[in-house]
């Protein structure tokens, strides 16, 4: 950038060469001595454009002028300038302007006083300003004409919630001189009544539509900007204006990868900027995933696939026809490269969230994502082209990135761009396109001819990658990473990277698997005192890519908090949790630490998270054994339950008063109720209250107590459930409740009691016999406890209880018949989970004296009763056995499913390890055999 002075004498020193003819007649329509150069350029640039030919030609008065002017200044009086009463006098106004700054700017530009990003920063302040005037204007009219009213209180700027995000090129402030505009209109419907809400939206319709035709429209004077509306949420469907609700619930649905990209970009430009900030505040989740998200890179590369063969751009670079933006090494590449590292990485951190091209790169090299070198070429390559676009859309204000084919339009495009030699020209522009190309193809799909080591896609193929390429390429940016800018951290690691790459190989997926160590990866501040650790003790690497390797949920985790290695690294994070006692006075130290209500959501759910991933270590590690794992993960949830409790009648007292009477107690039932849980499991639970005579709640809006415990119960229900910034605690079901969805979701002592014992199923009973009262009054859990077992305790048929057992099997097991045939299926089937549970539950319902607790540890108190005799307790016992070890790791390692056959050698190193068998084969025959075995003994008990 040049400093001040007049724009005549700063344009001097670039003259395009082999002045045409047609460039005499434009010099003679300025009636101006000018200095040589800036006659020879202006000469130049009207033979070479006939676009630049007539805007000089229309604009020579106000050029004459101009050129005495510093550019700055007379850029910014330009845009000053815009305005008018009426739209046909703004519509006016508004293309002079675009007229003179385009001739202004492309002078600039072409006399090197302005580079590249000035050049596109001037044309994108261009763009606000219409997008601004246009706005206030049709807002302005609407209102005088009585079409909208806008809501009371707003300021000085009354754009009534309406307001336009600048998306692409015009949000990154980075417009050429041929761009569309690309807009997103919203509007804070918030602000309105929701009877209006029709109205309001009709009426901002027509403004957009107003909008578009005013700045669109080339009218004698010309366009303003071709603007575009189509990257709105659901272009198809959706109106040109929608609420900013509607969009964000769109987005948060549906949004795609490109529309996570495309927000990158996004800014406001005009119209409500409080709204639209708040907007695209409550959108950065959707934009920035808090985790590495190495998805992003198959998304974009699976976008410039389809870009190339869409528009027949796969071919090799060839310079007549080739598409500057699209083409291999074009524009595009480098904003690809650029915005999906931001993808990968940026939710991280927000250093890395520029919108700008350039600026991105700048962001990424320092953080280490991006080689300095690389950034150096991409950076004056993307320079170079952005020039090279410029040129090409001031030869005919065209809307076009391909350079010309016809020999005689490359030869003016050349002398355009400063020189006459097109040869030279041409060559020097292949070489930056295959450079450009090289540099990002590189990150997308590694060149497969490099040396075949562990680190590269061959290596990676042998250890069962996938997708090698994308291996490589992540492997590759480790280098950058905080953990590795050490030479002795690199050192240890290229040390440990073959193992690592052979464990991370066998795991179940070894691209998930990948990208989950790289998460922990990233995270590591600095590395050489844990990698020296790893070195010195392989197990704690070992453990580090089971996690990766065995049990993706586990593994996402440590991704997101691979801080959560400091506490594996202390003395008693291999020792089994603590009791429920002591795991809930620790959950109540760290809820004590919370501000507000949302606060204690969070914790729990972290402290949770915590919690679970040791369990899971524990039996992945083996320290604890399924039945252990199952009552850890028990214990949990109690926890969570009793902490909540207090704290969801706080915020619920706040507004209606304190739970009238003793409260509610939390019957758990199901797995919760037996201490069978997976880490997957969700709740089963049944509220039951106890209003103690009270007929409403004593608060600022009493309700009935039936009201009452049903919304605390949607409260408590809505605390375990809903997702906060730590995700959720559990999936909960409710309808072992009496009455099942029929009934309410809270019932009274009453109620409970005369249900169970005067109108509940044998289905309901057996189901009962698994209760457990987890939280609540003492009293009141000890009242719900003796009407369960008053029920429970009632003289029964045997005969009719196990009919009614055996027409539950048999419903259950035609249900059941396609899993069934699951050779790998461990709940249901015959003498399988559900079904052996069955029985012991028809057992402990025909003998309730006996207490409750996991099926297999019911199965010799039943032997005592009668129930069972020895071997048969010893068959349903091996069955139970079998299921609940493999239902305990594969949730761990398979939550989706899937044959474990196929899960990897790890996992079924693990099987076979808790299992005891010999070799897979030996494990489903064993599994086939005691389920046999079992549902014989089912049969007979049932049917004896």
């Amino acid at each position: 950038m040049l400093g001040p002075m007049r724009l005549a004498d700063a344009i001097t020193e670039h003259p395009i060469p082999h002045h045409p003819e047609r460039g005499d007649e434009a010099r003679a329509a300025i009636a101006r001595d000018l200095p040589d150069g800036a006659d020879a350029l202006l000469r130049g640039a009207a033979g070479c454009s006939p676009y630049l030919d007539g805007l000089i030609r229309r604009e020579a008065d106000w050029l004459g002028a101009a050129l005495a002017q510093e550019p700055e200044v007379e850029a910014q009086a330009v845009l000053d300038a815009i305005g008018g009463d009426s739209l046909s006098s703004l519509g006016a106004s508004l293309r002079q302007a675009k007229r003179r700054l385009a001739l202004l700017t492309a002078l600039c530009d072409l006399g090197g006083v302005w580079d590249v990003p000035a050049v596109t920063g001037w044309l994108t302040r261009l763009a606000d300003r219409a997008v601004e005037a246009s706005l206030a204007h049709l807002v302005g009219a609407a209102v005088a004409r009585g079409k909208l009213t806008l809501p009371a209180g707003e300021g000085e700027d009354r754009f009534g919630g309406l307001f336009a995000i600048a998306m692409g090129k015009m949000g990154a402030g980075e417009l050429n001189y041929s761009s569309d505009i690309d807009l997103i209109l919203l509007f804070d419907e918030s602000r309105y009544p929701p009877e209006d809400y029709a109205q309001v939206r009709t009426a901002f319709i027509k403004i957009a539509q107003g909008m578009v035709k005013l700045l669109s429209e080339n009218t004698a004077d010309g366009y303003v900007f071709r603007t575009d509306l189509r990257l709105r949420p659901d272009p198809s469907v959706t109106p040109v204006c929608i609420g900013a609700g509607q969009a964000e619930r769109y987005y948060e649905s549906f949004g795609r990868t490109w529309e996570r990209a495309a927000f990158i970009k996004a800014r406001i430009c005009a119209g409500d900027r409080a709204a639209g900030a708040a907007f695209l505040n409550d959108l950065q989740p959707f934009i920035w995933r808090r985790h590495l998200d190495f998805a992003a890179i198959q998304d974009a590369h699976d976008m410039r696939l389809r870009i190339r063969e869409h528009k027949g751009l796969a071919g090799p670079i060839t310079i007549p026809g080739h598409d500057m933006k699209l083409g291999r090494g074009g524009i595009r590449e480098i904003e690809f490269f650029t915005q999906t590292r931001q993808l990968i990485c940026g939710g991280r951190d927000p250093d890395l969230r520029a919108p700008g091209t350039l600026a991105a790169l700048d962001a990424l090299v320092g953080k280490g994502w991006v080689a300095g070198a690389d950034r150096d070429r991409l950076h004056a390559a993307y320079l170079d082209h952005r020039r090279i676009e410029h040129r090409l859309q001031m030869l005919e204000d065209a809307q076009t990135h391909a350079i010309p084919e016809p020999e005689e339009r490359r030869l003016r495009l050349a002398h355009f761009c400063g020189t006459d030699d097109l040869a030279g020209f041409e060559a020097e522009l292949a070489a930056r396109l295959a450079e450009v190309h090289g540099l990002t193809e590189r990150f997308f799909t590694p060149d497969k001819q490099e040396e075949t080591a562990p680190g590269t896609p061959e290596g990676l193929a042998r250890f069962g990658f996938a997708r090698p390429d994308l291996a490589f390429a992540t492997i590759e940016s480790w280098q950058g990473r905080p953990a590795l800018r050490a030479q002795r951290a690199r050192e240890i690691f290229n040390r440990l990277l073959p193992g690592v790459l052979e464990r991370l190989g066998a795991s179940r997926d070894p691209d998930a698997s990948l990208a989950e160590f790289d998460a922990f990866l990233r995270g590591l501040p600095a590395g050489v005192q844990i990698l020296s650790l790893f070195e010195a003790n392989p197990s704690l690497l070992d453990l580090l890519t089971d996690i990766c390797g065995l049990a993706p949920e586990l593994a996402r985790y440590l991704g997101r908090n691979a801080g959560v290695l400091e506490a594996v690294l202390t003395p008693d994070f291999f020792e089994p949790l603590p009791d429920a006692a002591a795991l809930e006075a620790e959950l109540q130290d760290e809820v004590a630490q919370a501000g507000d209500y949302e606060q204690v959501l969070d914790f729990t759910r972290k402290w949770l998270k915590e919690k679970q991933f040791q369990v899971g270590v524990l039996l992945l590690r083996q320290i604890s054994d399924p039945g252990e794992a199952a009552g850890a993960y028990s214990d949990l949830a109690e926890c969570c339950i009793r902490v909540l409790l207090p704290h969801v009648s706080a915020h619920i007292a706040r507004r209606h008063g304190p739970p009238p009477g003793r409260g509610a107690a939390i019957l758990a039932m199901g797995k919760l109720g037996s201490r069978e849980m997976t880490v997957s499991s969700d709740l089963d639970l049944i509220v039951v209250y106890d209003a103690a005579g009270a007929e409403q709640s004593d608060g600022p809006r009493p309700l009935p107590v039936s009201t009452y415990y049903a919304r605390w119960t949607k409260a408590l229900l809505s605390a375990l459930t809903v997702q906060t910034a730590e995700g959720s605690l559990y999936e909960v079901d409710m309808r072992l409740r009496p009455s099942g969805q029929q009934g309410p979701v809270a019932t009274s002592l009453a109620a409970f009691a005369d249900y169970q014992c005067n109108q509940a199923w044998t289905w309901e009973h057996l189901a009962l016999t698994r209760g457990r009262v987890v939280a609540g009054d003492d009293t009141l859990a000890a009242d719900v406890t003796a009407a369960a077992r008053h029920a429970l305790e009632k003289p029964r048929d045997r005969a009719a209880v196990l009919g009614d057992v055996r027409e539950m099997r048999a419903r259950l097991a035609q249900a059941n018949a396609k899993a069934a045939g699951d050779p790998w299926e461990v709940k249901r089937g015959p003498g399988r989970m559900l079904d052996v549970e069955l029985l012991v539950q028809t057992g402990a319902l025909l003998h309730p004296a006996h207490p409750q607790g996991q099926a297999r540890d019911l199965l010799p108190q039943l032997v005592a009763c009668g129930f069972l005799n020895g071997a048969e307790a010893e068959t349903l016992g091996e069955s139970l056995r079998l299921t609940g070890t493999l239902q305990q790791i594969l949730r761990l390692a398979q939550p989706d499913g899937g044959n474990p056959e196929e899960g990897g050698p790890a996992l079924q190193g693990l099987l076979l390890r808790a299992t005891g068998a010999a070799d897979m084969e030996a494990l489903r025959t064993g599994l086939g055999a005691a389920t046999a075995g079992a549902a014989q003994v089912v049969d007979r008990v049932l049917h004896g």
